[in-house]
């Protein structure tokens, strides 16, 4: 077994643990909205609203700021 080769499994094996990392955090997303813990499509438009006179996308409580 060359250099080469190793190289290719690795780069396969590497490709395919991303992969696997990508579906779980977007099936995170979809069930993190789904059970109502929070809501990403607000988020969306942050990029749209960014002045500094607009509205935050969520209000940060007292308990929030000490942790």
């Amino acid at each position: 077994m060359d250099i080469g080769t190793i190289q290719a499994y690795a780069y396969f094996i590497f490709t395919a643990f991303l992969v696997v990392v990508l579906y779980a955090y977007i099936y995170h997303l979809y069930s993190s909205q789904r059970k109502g813990k929070r809501d990403y499509e607000k988020y969306s438009n942050i990029a749209l609203h960014d002045e500094i006179t607009d509205q935050p996308v969520e209000e940060i409580s007292k308990n929030d700021e000490i942790k």
